[in-house]
């Protein structure tokens, strides 16, 4: 039997194939091979509408630097 990858991005492309295959008389299967990263199931995609520029008043002027933030907060505790 002939076979076909097809990479997707939206959830329900996969839903819509699992339909068709119904009605075209063929399988989809997943590759169980590849291994899923925890993290694909906690990252959301970010929002494009999103407006940052309110954030400008809470942390202009504030004296944050990132380098003194990273060393303050990712201390080891021995």
């Amino acid at each position: 039997m002939p076979e076909v990858i097809i990479k997707y991005k939206k959830p329900e492309t996969l839903k819509i194939l699992k339909g068709l295959a119904k009605y075209f008389d063929f399988k989809v299967t997943t590759d169980k091979s590849k291994k899923k990263s925890s993290l694909d199931d906690i990252l959301v995609p970010g929002d494009k509408t999103l407006n940052i520029s309110e954030l400008e008043d809470i942390f202009t002027g504030s004296g944050i630097d990132a380098s003194k933030l990273r060393e303050e907060a990712w201390k080891r505790s021995k």
